[in-house]
């Protein structure tokens, strides 16, 4: 083999008579093709997501305890009237969508970031702890202080995720290994057990804070109304933008520290980002909705299916992955029983479960 053309093995038919330059020429037009075919696969699928977003959330305004024509709620949203089913429509079907677009899309993300940071496959809010620590940052605020709405505990909720946040870390960072995977999920493990402990007591000494917390405990978007919504949307957006800039700085950390520095990324800063908008996202998702599980664990492994591990397209598909799932989630559990609904938390658990156990069984979850 020549010195001169060291590729030379590789090709094939008239290329390996023609000069070094056509043949490199030729190499990258079909790399750029591929990666252009690549780019139109993936922004396709992705309006195709966007599209069944609106269709689910269309079906969750259409759908409920009350069977309204699909006209009527059509025509309750374009020219509101004031008659019982526009009032049904506004009041209680459009904020709980609306919320739960916004929540869906925050724990799918916020469970992308983890994983990409962390590079460890089964990191989610729930099994890092934040979920947690909101929920007993909420508890606490109910039992110590009285706050009893959305509006009033989500400052709570936002401390004890980032205090949370904080102490897996750093109990997961001890020692020469540094924050490993492993260390990370049994640190944030056995902090989640400790703080829902704390919760649990609480809620069975104190009757007053067992009915406030019963059903938001399980992950619920019932009785939300436009002004806990008001008061998320600023912190939740935050979040959701920040996450969506991230994907160029996690793709060079997935790189590894050392190489990643080499290559001019600020690896320090870009886990300070992360935390940030790991602790909006999740701190509002929680505050408004309660500690939803699998969400975060289970869309980022379905959306990169489709989109690889580049994180500039895996963070806004798991966004509206998140989105789509908590959206039916919700309107399922409003119809799958006669007597009542599920809250939207039992029917992700339901749902999700399955769905990892089968990506476990059926996938290699190499380590990210």
């Amino acid at each position: 083999m020549s010195l001169e053309r060291p590729s030379t093995a590789l090709d094939t038919g008239d290329d390996a008579d023609a000069p070094d330059s056509v043949v490199a020429a030729q190499a990258l037009d079909r790399r750029t093709s591929a990666a252009a075919r690549t780019h139109l696969l993936r922004t396709t699928g992705l309006l195709a997501l966007i599209a069944a977003l609106a269709g689910c959330a269309v079906l969750s305004i259409a759908v409920g305890a009350k069977a309204i024509p699909l006209g009527s709620v059509l025509g309750a949203l374009l020219d509101p009237d004031g008659s019982y089913n526009s009032s049904v429509v506004w009041e209680l079907r459009l904020p709980r969508t609306v919320l739960g677009v916004f929540v869906g899309a925050a724990l799918g993300l916020a469970g992308a970031l983890m994983q990409g940071l962390t590079r460890n496959p089964i990191a989610e809010p729930g099994i890092l702890g934040v979920n947690s620590g909101a929920a007993a940052a909420v508890v606490t605020a109910i039992f110590a202080f009285g706050l009893t709405g959305a509006d009033t505990y989500i400052w709570f909720g936002f401390l004890g995720a980032a205090v949370a946040s904080v102490l897996v870390y750093a109990l997961g960072s001890r020692g020469r290994s540094g924050a490993t995977p492993v260390r990370l999920a049994l640190a944030g493990t056995a902090l989640g057990a400790v703080l829902q402990g704390f919760v649990y007591g609480i809620t069975v000494l104190n009757e007053n804070v067992f009915d406030q917390i019963r059903f938001w405990q399980v992950g619920s978007l019932v009785g939300r109304d436009l002004d806990i919504f008001l008061r998320l949307w600023p912190f939740l957006t935050a979040g959701i933008v920040l996450a969506l800039m991230l994907g160029p700085a996690l793709n060079a950390v997935a790189l590894g520290e050392d190489l990643a520095a080499a290559l001019g990324a600020r690896v320090n800063r870009t886990r300070a980002f992360v935390a940030l908008a790991i602790v909006l996202l999740c701190g509002g998702a929680t505050a408004a909705a309660g500690p939803i599980w699998f969400v975060g664990l289970i869309v980022p492994h379905l959306a990169r299916s489709f989109t690889g591990p580049d994180q500039r397209w895996l963070l806004p598909y798991s966004a509206a992955t998140g989105a789509v799932l908590l959206t039916l989630a919700d309107t399922a559990g409003r119809v799958v029983t006669s007597s009542g609904e599920l809250e939207v938390g039992i029917v992700t658990a339901l749902i999700g479960a399955p769905v990892f156990i089968y990506l476990v069984r059926r996938r290699r979850m190499a380590q990210l």
